[in-house]
């Protein structure tokens, strides 16, 4: 199972310069297979889920998810406890540098004590589920007023072996300026770190806002599981 020691081990100030530059950056081989396998097999059980959504009848795309329930599975909660205090020292620059006036705690336990205290009381981890024609259209994941500027996305399925097509989009709309899309690449077990919402890019007259949204191309053949690990709860 995930060992939070091993995120020692990745160059965190080369993936905080890649979030700077381009608003995500990819974690190579964060999970194992056998993680990714034990997280997979969980989507057909009830026990684990507080909620299921089918993309469709929401106008979201194609294609299901469920949300995690409290308390969260051991490798879930382990994640998203770990990753956190990573993470928290790029939000609050980011957040310096686009004059907003929240600061994130050093530990997520009383960050998720902030948004319980704002009835922001229902957890966001979520297991995603596509097959063939699936999709995820563009979207960002904001739950309340209280919201962490970054999550993670696992990929638990193998490209090009359990399934075809289904990239991970992110789109980056600029002021005056027209949007611009990338595709990330993904192998089983990688995760990518990507912006909820806004990052702060610097100009010439110093930093300005851009808006990102993220989404999964459509999936052509197989079934294409995600872990999607969200650092602030839900309403």
């Amino acid at each position: 199972m995930f060992d939070e020691r091993s995120l020692d081990g990745f160059d965190w100030d080369g993936l905080q310069q890649q979030l700077d530059q381009d608003g995500c950056t990819v974690i190579k081989s964060l999970l194992s297979d056998e993680d990714c396998a034990d997280i997979s097999a969980m989507y057909s059980q009830f026990e684990p889920f507080r909620s299921q959504v089918m993309m469709a009848r929401h106008g979201f795309g194609r294609g299901e998810y469920k949300y995690f329930k409290y308390p969260l599975p051991e490798l879930v909660s382990r994640l998203r406890r770990a990753l956190y205090p990573r993470l928290v020292a790029i939000a609050n620059r980011w957040y310096e540098c686009m004059d907003l006036p929240t600061r994130f705690p050093d530990q997520h336990e009383a960050f998720i004590q902030r948004c319980h205290a704002a009835g922001q009381e229902r957890p966001t981890p979520l297991l995603l589920q596509y097959g063939p024609q699936d999709y995820n259209c563009l979207h960002q994941d904001l739950y309340g007023e209280h919201v962490f500027p970054l999550q993670v996305a696992i990929l638990l399925s193998e490209p090009d072996e359990d399934f075809t097509g289904g990239e991970f989009v992110l789109t980056e709309q600029r002021p005056r300026m027209q949007s611009r899309p990338q595709v990330i690449g993904l192998k089983k077990g990688d995760g990518v770190i990507f912006a909820v919402n806004q990052r702060p890019v610097k100009g010439i007259r110093g930093y300005y806002r851009v808006t990102l949204r993220h989404g999964v191309s459509r999936l052509h053949t197989g079934k294409r599981h995600t872990l999607g690990i969200i650092f602030h709860d839900a309403l």
